[in-house]
C-alpha cells in the first residue's frame, strides 16, 4: 500500500473513466465472472481477513490498530481475540498488517502475527488460543527486522503447502530501493522468506528476491502455485507467479526493473530472473495492486481457477487464469471495492474483499 492516501482524491475522480473506458484487459459485463455482495461492516482500517480450515463458520478480521476480531456467519462477535494497541505503530503503512493459522491449528492453537512495532520494525509473533481470546503469556517472538523506513513493510503471512511460514517483506521503503536491498542476498529486505515453525530457533531462509513490497500473495489451495501482488514504484504493477515445481531461488526483478520494464542499470542478484505474468500501468487503472486467491469455492465452478486481484487506489478487480506460466482470460470485473486493501478466503474456498472504509464484501 503506497502513495495512497495522497492519490485517493484524484483517482477517484477517474474510477468512472476506467471502467467505461474499455482499457487493455477488460471485458463485458456478460463475460465477467464474478459479482460484488455485502457481507459484514463496523471495522477500523481493517487490512486482512482469514480463515481456518477447523472453524469453517469463522472469519478472523485484522485492523490495522492493531487488533483481530470475529466474524461469525454474518455477525461480528463482541470482543477482540487479540488486542496489540500499545505495541503496534499505525501510521501510513505501519500497523498489524498478517495473520495466520498454523496448519495444526485444531490440536496446538498457535497463530502467527506480522506488524510493525513502536519503533516501525517488523516482527513476527506467535500466539497461542483458547477459545476466541490469545492466552495470556503465550507470546513468542519468531522474528525481527529493522525497518530503515516507514513504507514497503509487507506484512503478509501465508503458510505454504511444505507446511513453513511464508513471509514476504518490501525492500524498506522509501523509494527507488536506495540501499539496494532486494538484489542483495545479505539482507532480509526484499524478499520472500521461508520458516520452519516447527524447529525452535529456526533461522528464515530465503526462497525469492528482488521484490519491492509484495502486498497479499497466497498459494492455490488445489495446485500449491504462488502468487504474489508486488507494488511498483511510480509507473507499474505486478502480479508474479512461481509454479509449485520452482527449480530453485527466484529473483522477481526489482530494483533493476519495475514489472519488465528497466528501472536501473546493473547485474541482478542470484536465482532466476523471471518477469510477471501480468502487469498494468497507473494509466491503465491504479497505483497499488493488492494480491488475492485463485478461486476454489462451489458457488461459481466455472469460475474455479481463476486468479482475482485488484488495485487500493482505484478499486479496480481483475480476474486471470494461468496456462503454460502464462497469463489468459484476463477479465476485468465489473464492480469496485472502495480503498481494497485484502482479499481473503474461507475454509470452503470462497473468497472475501476488504475495504479500509470498514466494510468486508463476497466475491461471489
Amino acid at each position: 500500500m503506497g502513495r495512497v492516501r495522497r492519490l485517493l482524491t484524484l483517482v477517484g475522480g477517474l474510477v468512472v473513466a476506467f471502467v467505461l473506458a474499455g482499457l487493455p484487459g477488460s471485458a463485458t459485463a456478460a463475460e465477467n465472472a464474478f459479482r460484488r455482495a455485502a457481507y459484514v461492516g463496523g471495522f477500523e482500517s481493517p487490512v486482512d481477513v482469514v480463515s481456518t480450515p477447523s472453524e469453517p463458520s469463522h472469519l478472523y478480521v485484522v485492523e490495522q490498530r492493531g487488533t483481530i476480531r470475529v466474524v461469525e456467519r454474518g455477525n461480528v462477535k463482541r470482543g477482540f481475540v487479540l488486542d496489540l494497541r500499545g505495541r503496534v505503530s499505525d501510521d501510513n503503512e505501519q500497523g498489524l498488517l498478517g495473520l495466520a493459522f498454523d496448519p495444526q491449528y485444531a490440536r496446538n492453537r498457535f497463530l502467527y502475527v506480522n506488524y510493525t512495532d513502536v519503533d516501525g520494525d517488523t516482527r513476527v509473533v506467535r500466539y497461542q488460543t483458547k477459545g476466541l481470546r490469545v492466552v495470556p503469556g503465550s507470546r513468542r517472538e519468531l522474528l525481527r527486522v529493522d525497518q530503515p523506513y516507514s513504507n514497503h513493510n509487507g506484512g503478509d503471512l501465508v503458510f505454504g503447502p511444505d507446511g513453513f511460514l511464508y513471509i514476504g517483506l518490501g525492500d524498506g521503503g522509501s523509494g527507488g530501493d536506495p540501499h539496494g536491498n532486494a538484489q542483495n542476498q545479505t539482507s532480509l529486505l526484499g524478499k520472500m522468506l521461508r520458516l520452519d515453525v516447527r524447529t525452535p530457533g529456526s533461522s528464515p531462509q530465503i526462497v525469492g528476491i528482488g521484490l519491492r513490497n509484495p502486498w497479499r500473495y497466497s498459494f492455490d489451495r488445489l495446485t500449491g502455485d504462488l502468487y504474489i501482488g508486488d507494488v511498483g514504484q511510480g509507473a507499474f504493477e505486478e502480479v508474479d507467479f512461481t509454479p509449485a515445481r520452482s527449480p530453485g531461488l527466484e529473483n522477481y526483478g526489482w530494483n533493476l526493473y519495475e514489472g519488465s520494464h528497466r528501472f536501473e542499470d546493473g547485474r541482478p542478484g542470484p536465482g532466476k530472473l523471471v518477469f510477471p505474468v501480468y502487469e498494468y500501468s497507473h494509466e491503465q487503472g491504479g497505483c497499488t495492486v493488492v494480491g488475492g486467491f485463485v478461486y476454489r469455492g462451489k458457488a461459481r465452478p466455472s469460475e474455479r481457477g481463476r486468479y482475482v486481484f485488484g488495485d487500493y487506489c482505484s478499486g479496480l478487480v481483475w480476474s486471470l487464469r494461468i496456462r503454460s506460466g502464462a497469463a489468459s482470460a484476463v477479465h476485468r470485473e465489473s464492480f469496485l471495492v472502495p480503498e481494497l486493501t485484502s482479499f481473503g478466503e474461507d475454509a470452503a474456498g470462497e473468497i472475501y474483499a476488504v475495504s479500509r472504509n470498514g466494510a468486508i464484501y463476497r466475491i461471489t
